[in-house]
């Protein structure tokens, strides 16, 4: 039988290799402009070239306005964001009131598989900063071919959906319920690390 040999012996000896956390020392290039989600993410904000899914509740709890941050950021760098089947046309003056430079949103008027055709070949092309859409019965085909755009054109993509499809697996890197009375956030997941444990509260 070996020796017995105490562990802190070992350690001090360098002969055991300890595994460190991975460091992101300047921390996410997408911070969310939310401290606290920011907090949460394991990168410490969007994370880059991949689909992120906003589910909510129901339309108007604030999903737009939590990207509004980042996309004043990317349109005031001269960023292109384009809008892909939104439910609705955007409120141009609550855009402007939010810093985001509409003269770099552009919005596609698409349906079907003409809307997730249309955002993988936005995010393909590495021309936008962000490629937001509302895909209708995506499957999780749908969602991989946009994931694998968003990586391919470095691009970062977010897909609305409603919070019911949080019951399905989903390739997105993360996944982000938006829920009212109150408003607040829940992680669904996160890619690197596990989502927080407690809501986070949105602030409008």
């Amino acid at each position: 039988m070996g020796a017995v040999v105490a562990l802190d012996a070992l350690l001090n000896e360098r002969r055991v290799w300890k595994g460190q956390p991975v460091s992101q020392p300047g921390g996410s290039d997408q911070p969310t402009g939310l401290a606290e989600l920011d907090r949460a993410l394991p990168g410490g904000g969007w994370p880059e070239a991949a689909l992120s899914e906003i589910l909510a509740a129901a339309v108007g709890l604030g999903e737009l306005s939590l990207l509004w941050p980042t996309l004043a950021r990317l349109t005031g760098s001269g960023e292109r964001v384009v809008l892909v089947a939104p439910p609705h046309i955007p409120y141009p003056q609550a855009w402007q009131a939010a810093g985001v430079d509409l003269r770099a949103l552009a919005l596609v008027q698409a349906s079907g598989r003409d809307a997730l055709w249309t955002a993988e070949q936005c995010l393909r092309s590495g021309s936008c900063g962000a490629v937001l859409c509302w895909p209708q019965q995506a499957d999780d085909r749908a969602l991989r071919r946009l994931q694998v755009a968003a990586e391919t054109g470095q691009t970062l993509a977010f897909a609305f959906r409603p919070l019911e499809a949080s019951l399905n697996p989903s390739p997105a890197a993360l996944r982000i319920a938006v829920e009212g009375a109150p408003a607040r956030l829940r992680v669904l997941k996160c890619r690197g690390g596990l989502p927080p444990a407690r809501p986070i509260a949105l602030t409008r």
